[in-house]
């Protein structure tokens, strides 16, 4: 970095990999090498690996209107209001979701997918050759022409006993899905529900750390050693998001 002068200051990357080097190889003589930081690093957190920072005034970037209703009817029976918490609805999860969708998860970018495709086995775990965005597009679409064939309406609109039998019968696979079995879909939809309540608000899900206050998570803080030696006591600390707000994603 640059001092006020012009002046090359501090100490840089190539300092740090080159000390770290002597280090290790000066470690069996009993000899190593100290920096001292006196300048604020040159880097900026998310500059390589950047999250896709979520705002539900946005709307549906995946999911059609009709697909959302249903993916949010969903989570707010997974994950129902009660004294402990708001809804999965209410919390963000079928954003989350619809941002997850649209980024390298849904579409798998990062896996291997050229097959061969077959059945696995348990420890083998997901063998299909469907990615998230099919699977959601698909058991959506199976999941609301068994709806309008049994009651004549979308699932979005059918009462809380209805969608809990619904959702029953996918997770045992007794309704036959084309393409995708149901109880698969059901899984995923299920851990991706879970994962948006829980995950940091910074992914559309956890409104105002509603998970975190529940449990008493106090986020990504980046320092806890103060509290390490402090056993069996309560200590109240008001949860921080990656993003560093303590009430990201209040409004809504």
């Amino acid at each position: 970095m640059a001092d006020e002068s012009g002046k090359k200051s501090g100490v840089t990357r190539r300092q740090v990999i080159g000390t770290g080097a002597a280090g290790i190889a000066l470690g069996a003589s009993g000899k190593a090498l100290a920096l001292t930081y006196t300048h604020q690093p040159d880097w900026v957190p998310f500059s390589h690996s950047a999250p896709p920072i979520a705002n539900d005034s946005e709307g549906w970037q995946f999911f059609t209107s009709d697909e959302g209703a249903a993916i949010e009817a969903i989570v707010a029976r997974l994950i129902p209001s009660d004294d402990l918490s708001i809804s999965g609805k209410d919390a963000g999860c079928a954003i989350f979701i619809d941002r997850q969708m649209m980024g390298s998860f849904g579409d798998f970018s990062h896996y291997y997918m050229e097959g061969p495709f077959q059945e696995g086995t348990p420890s083998q775990g997901d063998q299909s050759s469907l990615v998230p965005q099919q699977r959601y597009r698909l058991g959506l679409a199976q999941l609301d022409k068994y709806c309008q064939s049994k009651h004549q309406r979308s699932f979005a609109q059918l009462n809380d006993s209805q969608q809990d039998e619904i959702l029953h019968s996918l997770e045992q696979g007794d309704i036959p899905f084309d393409h995708i079995p149901s109880d698969k879909f059901f899984a995923l939809v299920l851990q991706n529900t879970m994962e948006g309540f829980f995950a940091d608000p910074i992914y559309g899900g956890n409104k105002n750390m509603v998970s975190w206050r529940m449990i008493g998570f106090p986020g990504a803080r980046y320092d806890y050693r103060q509290y390490v030696n402090k056993h069996n006591q309560t200590i109240d600390l008001e949860p921080l998001s990656i993003a560093g707000g303590s009430h990201w994603n209040t409004e809504g």
